[in-house]
């Protein structure tokens, strides 16, 4: 059975301004039953610790509803953001979407682990 998977695409600056509606947007996929949420942040140009909580919180919500959450694509700032926050524990980041897709597909789920 092929995984039920979606993409998020956030743009520009994922601050406070932003955070409620990519949380509310994860909450809605979660409704959908789906088996893995991809985030790609191809589009982000920068994200402050507001934009890392709610990614943190919506982990935790798709880890709830038995699904997976998985980040593509981050710049050089954000990259360091998870870095400087060990979140690069946390999360599982790909250089691409193409990647990420290709290993979900394919790889072994021990590549999918953080």
């Amino acid at each position: 059975m092929t995984p039920i998977i979606k993409v998020v695409h956030p743009t520009g600056i994922l601050d406070s301004t932003k955070s409620h509606q990519f949380r509310q947007e994860i909450c809605e996929l979660l409704n959908d039953e789906v088996d893995a949420i991809i985030i790609d942040f191809k589009d982000v140009t920068f994200m402050d610790s507001s934009g890392l909580g709610a990614l943190v919180i919506s982990l935790k919500n798709v880890r709830s509803a038995g699904a997976k959450l998985f980040i593509c694509s981050v710049n050089e700032q954000i990259k360091m953001l998870f870095e400087l926050t060990s979140m690069d524990r946390v999360f599982k980041i790909f250089s691409s979407k193409e990647e990420l897709e290709k290993i979900i597909l394919h790889g072994s789920p021990s590549d999918l682990e953080p």
